[in-house]
């Protein structure tokens, strides 16, 4: 297998200027000549085996970082983007990895410029509803800018992680909710039970905090630690919205309860224990749910951010789907990227597991760049806590490439060699290559189409 060669001038240029160091000065911490260095941050060249050795060694820079990282995913977004027929002739694959390697910040200029043009679109074909809300935000809406924060940091947020850690740590022989109901009460508030009659899951009156007791136990540690991340780690918190830079007060304020939430789901799996455990249990699901008394998505989605630097575990991805397949919440740490502008591939077994509750679902999947995938799916329906309440019915996929297959459980008894066990998936039809999916919903927007009289099929065109 040829090694993949790692182009990351954007990487080596933030490094040099984080470091404060000339051109010279850092060609000769890494032991290259000056021209060697300028190749490799114009992305003439690839990084070397010795340069990134240097790099862990003298600047503790991620190596794992620089193979997966924002060009993979930008790469992605940008031939979404392009594929819209607004464009005659999209640029091919080799010019987005140049303008997302070269030149990230033109790139996610382009992308928030074409995500306003789509949402002036939308608004147009929804008149009443665009008037409804004033035409406000038409560029980028706070809950994608947010969306984005987290999706560009991998979903890990180290000091907000390590906070967490820290606070586990004090009573580490203590239940998460045992643990948070103590630290509310220390602070001066009582926590009670009742029948809240809705779907809220606590309601708080000055110092006084009542919990539904309808609530599972994991769901009340994880809201009660919600609210002791903004009660305890405000500065925090604020410290690392100030960082970011959002653009309105709104993604400030949806951006606030994602860290208080990534909080709460940190306290619960500390990072080091968790990551330990998942390695020794091989990522199984429900014995994770068990030990950490934790819900299966919780732990689902807590492996999906296991990226802290010098300690990483395995890269995966995680996306929960409704009924209709719309993505609710997305991140992916490896090269598979969701779709942003379109419907999720109906060839995932994560649509499928609605029909069969309870279980797990596994997938062995091939996207249209030859990358093999183990995945993982099965359904979080939530019910209402009483008869008529309506259920929130949810399903999650959590995969990973095929390289780490072996140390997940559920890779047990697959034969992960067999090429004609991977079933071919995409990631939007819209950009979708493959000519003979049984499942496309649309032509892909950047190839032409013809219509064939002489013969029918399941799709009543063809294409290149």
């Amino acid at each position: 297998m040829a090694t993949q060669k790692i182009y990351a001038g954007a990487a080596l240029r933030e490094t040099r200027q984080r470091a404060r160091l000339t051109q010279r000065a850092f060609a000769d911490r890494l032991g290259v000549s000056l021209p060697y260095l300028s190749q490799m941050e114009n992305n003439h060249r690839p990084v070397s085996a010795g340069v990134l050795l240097k790099l862990a060694a003298e600047f503790s820079l991620d190596l794992g970082a620089m193979a997966v990282g924002d060009a993979d995913r930008m790469v992605v977004d940008l031939a979404e983007a392009l594929a819209d027929p607004v464009f005659d002739a999209p640029p091919g694959m080799i010019d987005l990895r140049l303008a997302a390697t070269n030149a990230p910040a033109f790139a996610r200029a382009f992308l928030q410029l074409y995500r306003a043009h789509r949402d002036g679109q939308e608004r147009l074909a929804a008149l009443d509803e665009a008037l409804g809300s004033g035409m406000q935000n038409a560029s980028l809406s706070p809950w994608e800018e947010v969306r984005d924060f987290f999706h560009y940091c991998d979903n890990y947020i180290d000091a907000v992680d390590h906070a967490a850690e820290h606070y586990a740590m004090t009573n580490p022989e203590m239940a998460p909710l045992d643990r948070a109901i103590r630290t509310l009460e220390e602070r001066g508030m009582t926590v009670s039970r009742a029948e809240l009659g809705s779907s809220a899951v606590f309601l708080r009156e000055g110092n006084r905090i009542t919990v539904n007791a309808a609530a599972s136990r994991e769901t009340l540690a994880f809201q009660l630690l919600h609210l002791i991340a903004l009660e305890t780690r405000r500065p925090l918190i604020e410290a690392t919205l100030e960082l970011a830079r959002f653009r309105s007060d709104s993604a400030r304020d949806i951006a606030r309860l994602g860290l208080a939430n990534y909080f709460a789901g940190a306290a619960m799996m500390p990072y080091s224990r968790f990551l330990a455990t998942a390695q020794t249990e091989r990522h199984d699901l429900e014995r994770l749910s068990h030990l950490f008394n934790a819900s299966l998505e919780q732990v689902a989605h807590r492996l999906s951010t296991m990226q802290r630097a010098g300690n990483k575990g395995v890269p995966f991805f995680f996306v929960r789907v409704d009924q209709a397949g719309t993505i609710t919440k997305r991140h992916s740490a490896t090269r598979l990227q969701f779709a942003r502008f379109g419907g999720a591939c109906p060839l995932w077994t994560v649509h499928q597991a609605f029909e069969t509750p309870t279980r797990f679902l596994r997938q062995l999947a091939e996207t249209p760049d030859g990358k093999r995938y183990l995945c993982l799916s099965r359904d979080v329906s939530k019910p209402g806590g009483s008869f008529g309440a309506p259920m929130r019915r949810f399903a999650i996929c959590l995969g990973c490439e095929i390289s780490h297959a072996r140390d997940m459980v559920y890779a047990d008894g697959l034969d992960l060699s067999s090429a004609d066990l991977f079933e071919p998936i995409g990631i939007s039809c819209r950009i979708c290559p493959r000519p003979n999916c049984h499942q496309r919903s649309v032509p892909p927007v950047d190839r032409p189409i013809s219509i064939p009289e002489d013969r029918s099929g399941p799709l009543p065109y063809a294409f290149g």
